[in-house]
């Protein structure tokens, strides 16, 4: 494993490094672990969704997979941002209108496809997270 890769990586990929990563422990602390409803629970999570949020925005500038597409050098992975940023909704409309069912959707729906389904496409072959977890 090593850090070059991400050390010359564009802003935006470090931005977006910068936020996912604690994002996955953060949520899965809070799926798994937290108890639901406590202070903490809420606190935490609206630092789980704030990160989640930059994390989807910061996707938008990251060009690497295609660059010369025809959509801005948007490719499929960016399908994810979208579902992520409603996602952030429904949890924070959940919460607020004790919604628990939408909220445990939601919450569920950002973590299984913006960090599971989307993280593991991360590291597949090409990407700069394979060059650091895996070497070039």
């Amino acid at each position: 494993m090593t850090l070059e890769p991400l050390l010359h990586a564009p802003l935006a990929v470090k931005i977006h490094v910068a936020t996912v990563v604690p994002a996955f422990f953060l949520g899965t602390y809070l799926i798994f672990f937290s108890r639901k409803g406590a202070p903490h629970h809420r606190a935490l999570g609206y630092v789980y969704l704030s990160l989640m949020t930059i994390t989807a925005i910061a996707a938008l500038f990251i060009h690497a997979i295609m660059p010369n597409s025809p959509f801005f050098g948007l490719s499929p992975i960016h399908l994810f941002v979208p579902l992520t940023l409603f996602g952030v909704v429904g949890a924070l409309r959940g919460a607020w209108t004790h919604k628990i069912g939408l909220h445990r959707r939601a919450m569920l729906g950002v973590y299984i496809g913006g960090l599971l389904i989307a993280g593991s496409l991360a590291f597949m072959p090409g990407r700069i997270m394979h060059a650091a977890v895996f070497g070039s």
